[in-house]
């Protein structure tokens, strides 16, 4: 082959079935660099390593040549390795048009003194593909409408956070109550024992294990009771999960909640709204605006499920499982802000990032897609559009916006945030030029 110049998979032997090399990101160049370049790049590394290398019985500089070139002849070809091979791929991969997303590696290396150097360059490449329609998607939407029983709940709500609790003296314990105990728990088998000096159980709620439910109805101050309580392997607590507790239970107490009524007086306790009329108003204001975030949010992603689904193309690997990475990481910063060690649970992580791999296909096509929409529509994102969303996250934080670009063009982060606004951006015109209905199937979905 001749000097900077490469073939592509396509044309390799390894590589027959061209209908099945276009269906890949793939690309190899088998390239060569003539021997007198190679033979000049040795004596040069060879001359370096001359000058600081220290060789037995001579001076530093002054061992021959040829030992240096005998003594460290692995060090000297790695040298001429890293040197050569770099500059003749990026020559190459110019001379082809071609845009590598990923490091391309090396294989099939043939490097012998006077010869040429031979090796292969693999790495995979943006894919070529025609934009399919994107204007007049037809979309359909649920009705999300904020309704007085939204309100409603949502009050309900704030009288259980601003509940009380009263002893129930003279009785047994009965559905509705909170027995507070004062239990330790056995595991059968290894792990560690619970224990708790005053816990608050609610006998009869749904979200309470049927034996709790069933050993303390009934129960009165001062008893005692033992029982076993089996957890389901996908309780989500991981110390729990799978696992039979032996529980022994003091009773100290039995307590009642107490709702406060809902009125004026109420209304200033849990907010800085000084009736409850305009607590309903407050409460009915915030719904909607989650609801008008909630709706955007699914436009977006309906837009994109039809971008996706009318373009057909494939998609680098390598980008493939960077997202795969991504979704996994979503997963353990989710199970950290919820409390529980990642560590510690019981997943099966690599059989999970693999469930994801479908997703994350069309997460990259979806990138690619979008990416070149707002080229071809020249949809940009303005100073403005960027100095706006630095003031909001700046409004999320104890940073300046001023701080916060700084921080993220140091950090190299900046152009993700302008990508995201861009994508962000054009699936907002996407969705403008959409005809969206509404499905009343649906209606009341949240």
């Amino acid at each position: 082959m001749s000097e900077g110049t490469g073939k592509t998979a396509e044309s390799t032997p390894e590589n027959t079935n061209q209908a099945a090399a276009e269906a890949t990101c793939r690309r190899e160049l088998d390239l060569e660099i003539p021997a007198d370049e190679v033979s000049k790049a040795m004596e040069r590394v060879a001359k370096e390593f001359a000058k600081v290398a220290r060789v037995p019985g001579f001076r530093p500089g002054k061992a021959p040549i040829t030992l240096i070139r005998r003594r460290f002849a692995d060090d000297i070809k790695g040298e001429v390795l890293q040197s050569l091979v770099p500059e003749r791929v990026e020559k190459a991969v110019n001379e082809q048009k071609l845009t590598p997303v990923s490091q391309p590696k090396v294989e099939q290396l043939d490097f012998n003194d006077g010869q040429p150097l031979k090796f292969r360059a693999v790495f995979e490449v943006l894919p070529e593909f025609e934009l399919g329609n994107y204007k007049n998607l037809q979309l359909e939407m649920p009705v999300m409408d904020v309704v007085d029983e939204d309100v409603t709940k949502t009050l309900e709500d704030m009288r259980e956070r601003a509940a009380a609790f009263a002893p129930a003296e003279g009785r047994a314990v009965q559905d509705g109550d909170f027995v507070q105990l004062k239990l330790t728990g056995t595991p059968e088998g290894e792990g560690e024992p619970l224990q708790a000096d005053s816990v608050l159980c609610h006998i009869g709620a749904e979200e309470t294990m049927a034996p709790f439910n069933e050993n303390l109805r009934g129960v009165n101050i001062g008893d005692h009771k033992d029982f076993d309580v089996p957890y389901p392997a996908d309780y989500p607590d991981a110390k729990l999960a799978g696992k039979t507790y032996h529980y022994s239970v003091d009773v100290l107490g039995i307590k009642t909640k107490k709702l406060p009524e809902l009125n004026d007086e109420f209304a200033k306790d849990v907010s800085d709204a000084t009736t409850l009329d305009e607590l309903k108003k407050k409460i009915r204001e915030g719904l909607e605006h989650q609801r008008d975030h909630k709706q955007k949010d699914l436009l977006r992603e309906k837009v994109l499920g039809e971008i996706v689904k009318s373009h057909d193309f494939p998609v680098p690997r390598s980008l493939v499982e960077h997202q795969m990475d991504v979704r996994l990481e979503r997963v353990v910063r989710s199970l950290a802000q919820q409390g529980v060690d990642p560590r510690a649970v019981n997943i099966d992580w690599v059989s999970l990032r693999k469930r994801n791999e479908d997703r994350a296909k069309d997460d990259v096509k979806a990138e690619l897609i979008v990416d070149r929409i707002a080229t071809a529509e020249n949809i940009d994102v303005t100073e403005e559009e960027v100095e706006h969303e630095l003031q909001h996250l700046a409004g999320h934080s104890n940073e300046s916006a001023e701080a916060i670009r700084a921080r993220l063009t140091k950090e190299g982060t900046l152009d993700r945030i302008k990508a995201k606004l861009r994508s962000d951006k054009t699936l907002d015109w996407l969705a403008q030029n959409a005809r969206v209905s509404t499905t009343a199937a649906a209606a009341g979905a949240k």
